[in-house]
């Protein structure tokens, strides 16, 4: 299914396909600047979080929705990034470096796992990943001289040229270098995908085999979508221990990396702003929660699950009704205004022919 309308080639290779996509998204930069003059500490502080999600999201969106691998283990390349960001800075390291470095060892530590698993696909590529993040908790339990094991980790406050980014003492602060980060990470991501590397990763989402006869290498590119993944990944650890300041082996749990696959599938397969939307959903659905239930249920207690509950009903409709996600099916409301009157509802059916050989495997 085609929705984007292109007239030339050079469209492939654009940021925005035209300036009116382009003033929008400037538009809700200033607007995301300008967030901590607007709202109180404890939105800001679930916004801050929200861009933490986000970049996790992003981490797995590179690898389920541009390159077709499964992951149920991401948790644990984000406590890669968490524990080695804070123990390079208990060795003097300063933040500026030991971010990137817990990205990097969190990339290497993928590539660790990919090397072995590049030839499974679907729900074996799944169960070997679950296999990862339950390891995962095991090695920071008996690694404790190093991890703090149950007792965990306390992470150090963040210093950048003599400013401190305390989310305690400086929540805007810490607010804007968490966005600015995120920045980089998407203006890297669409980098990625606009480069032949980027192609070679889609191609083999749609392909194995078609890509393979263009002359791509599936397991070199396969291994390479996994260490950038786990690096963007390992990044967004290392910033949710600073925003948690004390975490342990169960805060990147098994939990953690469903959550991060439902945010990518309910936001959106594919898309970068899929990301976002589903971290949204996964930020700020528990403090709807808790905000109607003192609203409107004010003697009622705490009913166990109903998070769960509803993150899995939300999937279950999403699934059924909109397999593109939310913002899958924005383009189509996008793409029926653009085409009024000439809309036609064929154009946008869903496609369910598969090549011969991929049904095969």
């Amino acid at each position: 299914m085609r929705i984007i309308f292109k007239t030339s080639y050079d469209a492939d290779i654009r940021y925005f396909r035209n300036r009116v996509p382009a003033l929008w998204y400037l538009a809700l930069l200033l607007m995301s600047i300008a967030l901590p003059f607007i709202i109180n500490e404890f939105w800001l502080g679930e916004f801050t979080l929200m861009l933490i999600w986000a970049i996790a999201g992003m981490g797995l969106m590179l690898l389920v929705g541009h390159s077709g691998q499964a992951s149920l283990g991401h948790a644990a390349f984000m406590a890669v990034g968490a524990y080695s960001n804070v123990i390079l800075q208990e060795y003097g390291l300063p933040f500026i470096l030991s971010l990137p470095l817990a990205g990097f060892f969190a990339g290497l530590a993928g590539v660790l796992v990919a090397m072995p698993t590049t030839k499974l696909h679907g729900i074996y590529m799944a169960i070997a990943t679950i296999a990862i993040g339950v390891l995962a908790e095991d090695l920071i339990v008996i690694l404790a001289p190093w991890t703090g094991g149950v007792s965990g980790k306390f992470a150090p406050s963040i210093e950048i040229f003599g400013i401190n980014f305390d989310r305690y003492g400086n929540v805007s602060g810490l607010y804007w270098l968490i966005l600015g980060i995120t920045c980089l990470i998407v203006l890297g991501y669409k980098n990625i995908l606009r480069s032949p590397l980027g192609r070679s990763f889609m191609a083999i989402r749609d392909s194995e085999i078609s890509a393979q006869a263009m002359g791509v290498n599936i397991a070199r590119t396969r291994t390479i979508s996994f260490a950038l993944s786990c690096a963007i990944t390992g990044i967004s650890g290392a910033l949710m221990g600073h925003f948690s300041l004390v975490f342990t082996n169960e805060t990147f749990n098994i939990v953690i990396s469903i959550y991060l696959l439902l945010m990518i599938v309910i936001g959106g397969l594919g898309f970068i702003q899929g990301a976002f939307i589903g971290a949204a959903i996964v930020t700020f659905l528990p403090s709807v929660i808790s905000f109607s239930r003192d609203a409107f249920f004010s003697n009622s207690a705490i009913i166990p699950g109903i998070e769960s509950g509803l993150f899995g009903a939300i999937l279950i409709f999403v699934i059924l009704f909109e397999p593109m996600g939310l913002y899958g099916r924005w383009l189509k409301i996008r793409s029926y205004f653009e085409l009024f009157p000439f809309y036609r509802r064929d154009m946008f059916r869903r496609q369910k022919s598969y090549l011969k050989t991929e049904r095969m495997r």
